[in-house]
């Protein structure tokens, strides 16, 4: 059985982080109508505008929490959380574009509520998922690139027992595991540095799974994973 963990030494860096876990089976994950999935993400920017109320745009609360995070553990130079790239987009007016049912969704949970939020696809994985520190060797590449750009030692990453799934926590992920529209299996996570919000992690992770069974049919299982629970399974 696959299972996703996380690792002591991600915990010994973020002891009191939070991930909530969907994990959703039997999809369909095809292209239905661009302009619903359109309109979804709209409404989620208007929604995200709660979370920009300072001035300074690395002074808002998600954005300067997660700035905080990353200086705890090597990166790439400018690489920044997904939620700090997806209110920057709001910010600048600059409206998300469609790319597929999961992807719309997860990003306007992630919009709405002000956490980063990622999927993968199940079926492409080799192993057990660990959230870790990177051994510095991992095999890893992104969308429209055909060369390996592996991780720093140290850096936190997902990664599965053939390379690295995503860089920098939640920054970029690699094309091997992304979400297709082929896609009938989806791991997808919900993340808190701290567990300062995690009421609002439970409601997203509802609001997650409640939406792909609604659109996308298949069946969604859900688990949070904190300093009491390291360990989600994956597979039925």
């Amino acid at each position: 059985m696959k299972k996703f963990i996380v690792e002591d030494d991600f915990r010994q860096v973020f002891p009191d982080s939070v991930i909530g876990v969907v994990v959703c089976r039997g999809l369909d994950n095809s292209i239905r109508d661009e302009e619903e999935y359109r309109e979804m993400l709209k409404e989620a920017e208007r929604e995200a505008l709660k979370h920009l109320t300072e001035s300074e745009f690395s002074e808002n609360g998600p954005v300067k929490a997660w700035r905080e995070a990353f200086r705890k553990f090597k990166t790439k130079k400018g690489a920044r959380s997904s939620i700090e790239a997806l209110l920057k987009r709001v910010q600048k007016g600059q409206e998300l574009r469609t790319i597929n049912p999961l992807v719309d969704i997860y990003n306007s949970i992630s919009l709405r509520y002000g956490l980063p939020c990622g999927g993968e696809d199940i079926d492409t994985f080799v192993g057990n998922i660990k959230l870790t520190k990177a051994i510095g060797d991992e095999d890893f590449i992104v969308l429209g690139e055909d060369k390996s750009s592996p991780p720093y030692e140290g850096e936190i990453v997902y990664k599965d027992d053939l390379g690295a799934i995503c860089r920098c926590w939640n920054w970029r992920e690699s094309v091997r595991t992304m979400l297709t529209d082929k896609t009938k299996n989806a791991f997808l996570c919900i993340e808190l540095v701290d567990d300062s919000r995690k009421n609002d992690l439970e409601k997203a992770l509802r609001e997650l799974a409640d939406m792909v069974k609604e659109k996308l049919g298949g069946t969604c299982e859900t688990s949070i994973l904190d300093g009491e629970n390291g360990e989600a399974a994956i597979e039925p």
